[in-house]
């Protein structure tokens, strides 16, 4: 009898021991019997062990399936890292039969100018870089030249990309140069197509992997090339358990297993660019010239932006209109008493859906009818405050009758697929749709031909979010959503806001905000410091607090970490259990990590390495 140490996939325990009356090799796949029904689950071979001195349950069979010796130091470096069981980590993970990739040379190459020429020969002599490229400068060239380089070696490249990104637009151009020697990889793709994918990889067909996050733990056989493209993007790093960055893990793989690794943005986090080595490509390769207009009204649809509205329309041509929120309206107040229709099970107000006549939490869900007097005061007056992407296209309609335009809402309440997504953009560069109205999805790197206007709404609210990054991630937003009009010919760029001095200095000059950031950010903040942040959840408000000051009071102990502060979190209820957060603070991962694995024992507590949200 042997006896092996494994990871129950999907498992939030520790690994656990099983015989067995066959051998297994470490990193393959078994089914076991599991949980106190013994249900078949399956399982990761660790190691062999020798006969422990408690009864243990029979391994039932090998699978034929592995984990990959690079999946398993990701696995376990994700483990490390982000705190959490490794058994857990490895749900995530795709496993398959080990093949072989054989070379293919695409029929169709690109011509790179001799900037491009020269940004392609700097990259390819570093391990990791930064290919800080304005929006139209031709970083997709550089990188399919980068990738056609791996295929011909019959080795495999990652392109990964934000989810909203992997349109079927960007599958089309991919299949112009690697025709069918490519997958794409993220959520929306069905189970059917995933099996397809998986079983072309297992085939050794597949040399290219475009994908969102998750396709970083794809069982690759011969990775050699990680793009990152749209690096700054939020959407590489998990809200969810485990709080992966799959920017910082692109880097971590390429470091451990000589994978040559490159970022890429028009708008690059000011983390990448003070650790990357990196190529700055200016220009475009359309001749655009851009006009900024400042509207310093309030949130709305102001004398100013219907004035340039109606240009666009008188001209004939397009315009995308940008609101960071969904919904028709955001919160409802009452005049009254000025108080917000909030979730009773999140300390949140409640969003409006106008024509489903509804209240929804955008956090636990929760829905019910819109009230009609307010419960605090029992007054009549309720009125919507904050403007969304619903009640806007209304209002353009209303506003702009004289023209009868074609109004699309291009968000995630409208855009819940990928057919849907395919057919609006089709419609719009078909100039079906006159104005498209939308939220972040708009910024994500759509090619929109006809556009000679972007408005840019609510940039206020997000710049002054309580969150270091605020300022980056407020300027990065605006300059991606105003690279969409003018991709040829003139075009004018709206910011409705009241900080034009901010939008002035920066919008055409991120090189500078990223050098005055650096010094504003020095002792501070990433990337000079690294942070943890520690959240508390439990139905017992009082118990969450004595939690969170009996840890703070030991943290204040400790010399090599600061705790920068504790209390309440913004958001100070989710799914009816009360919030408390500690955010500590350290000149190196190391002593936070100790910190997070001690937090561990507290199952009413998460930990996040590396934050982006701060609520």
């Amino acid at each position: 009898m042997r006896y092996y140490e494994l990871a129950i996939i999907g498992s939030y325990l520790d690994n656990l021991t099983y015989e067995s009356e066959f051998e297994c090799e470490p990193l393959s796949e078994v089914i076991l019997p599991f949980g106190k029904q013994n249900k078949p689950h399956r399982a990761i071979i660790l190691k062999e062990l020798s006969k422990p001195n408690f009864t243990t349950k029979a391994i039932i069979e090998k699978t034929g399936r592995v984990l990959t010796q690079t999946q398993f130091e990701l696995a376990s470096f994700i483990s490390y890292y982000y705190t959490c069981k490794l058994g857990f980590v490895l749900a995530s993970f795709e496993l398959l039969k080990p093949y072989k990739t054989h070379a293919f040379t695409p029929l169709k190459s690109v011509s790179l100018s001799p900037l491009q020429t020269k940004a392609y020969d700097f990259l390819q002599e570093q391990s990791s870089s930064l290919l800080f490229a304005d929006t139209g400068s031709g970083k997709t060239e550089i990188y399919i030249s980068l990738i056609k380089k791996c295929m011909q070696k019959g080795e495999q490249a990652l392109l990964l990309m934000p989810e909203i990104s992997l349109s079927p637009q960007m599958q089309k151009r991919l299949s112009v140069y690697f025709e069918d020697k490519f997958i794409m990889w993220h959520s929306k793709i069905s189970k059917k197509k995933k099996d397809e994918a998986l079983q072309a990889l297992q085939n050794g067909e597949i040399l290219l992997v475009a994908g969102a996050r998750s396709a970083l733990n794809l069982p690759f056989n011969k990775l050699k090339l990680i793009i990152v493209d749209e690096e700054h993007d939020n959407s590489y790093k998990a809200n969810n358990k485990p709080y992966i960055n799959a920017r910082d893990l692109a880097v971590f793989l390429g470091q451990k297993h000589n994978i040559q690794v490159l970022l890429g943005s028009a708008t690059p986090s000011l983390t990448s660019f003070y650790k990357q080595k990196h190529f700055r490509l200016r220009g475009t390769f359309y001749e655009s010239e851009k006009e900024f207009i400042f509207d310093e009204s309030d949130l709305g649809l102001s004398s100013v932006v219907l004035r340039e509205l109606r240009v666009s329309l008188r001209a004939k041509k397009q315009a995308v209109v940008f609101l960071p929120s969904r919904a028709n309206f955001r919160q409802v107040q009452c005049k009254n008493c000025g108080e917000r229709i909030k979730c009773p099970f999140c300390s949140i107000a409640m969003s409006v859906y106008k024509n489903k006549n509804l209240l929804k939490c955008h956090y636990c869900s929760f829905v019910k009818p819109i009230d009609q007097i307010c419960p605090h005061c029992q007054g009549a007056m309720l009125e919507a405050s904050k403007i969304g992407t619903a009640e806007l296209c209304e209002q353009l309609r209303q506003a702009l009758s004289e023209f009868s335009p074609n109004i699309a809402q291009f968000d995630r309440d409208k855009i819940t697929s990928m057919t849907k997504l395919n057919a609006i953009l089709k419609d719009f560069n078909e100039q079906k749709i006159d104005i498209l109205v939308g939220t972040s999805m708009l910024a994500k790197g759509h090619d929109y031909h006809s556009v000679d206007l972007s408005v840019i709404l609510g940039l206020d609210e997000f710049l002054f979010r309580p969150n270091y990054k605020a300022s980056e991630e407020c300027l990065a937003l605006a300059m991606q959503v105003a690279g969409r009009a003018g991709r040829k010919g003139k075009a004018r760029v709206l910011i409705q806001s009241k900080q034009k001095a901010f939008f002035q200095a920066y919008i055409k000059d991120y090189d500078r905000f990223l050098q005055d950031e650096l010094e504003n950010r020095k002792n501070l903040y990433p990337p000079f410091k690294r942070l943890l942040r520690l959240v508390i959840e439990h139905k017992d408000q009082r118990k969450a607090k004595e939690l969170c000051e009996f840890l703070a009071g030991e943290f204040k102990k400790l010399k090599s970490v600061e705790l920068v502060g504790f209390g309440s979190c913004a958001i100070e209820l989710i799914n009816a259990k009360w919030r408390f957060y500690l955010l500590l603070r350290s000149n190196t991962h190391t002593n936070l990590i100790k910190i997070a694995h001690f937090a561990q024992q507290y199952k009413e507590l998460s930990a996040d390495m590396d934050p982006n949200d701060f609520s």
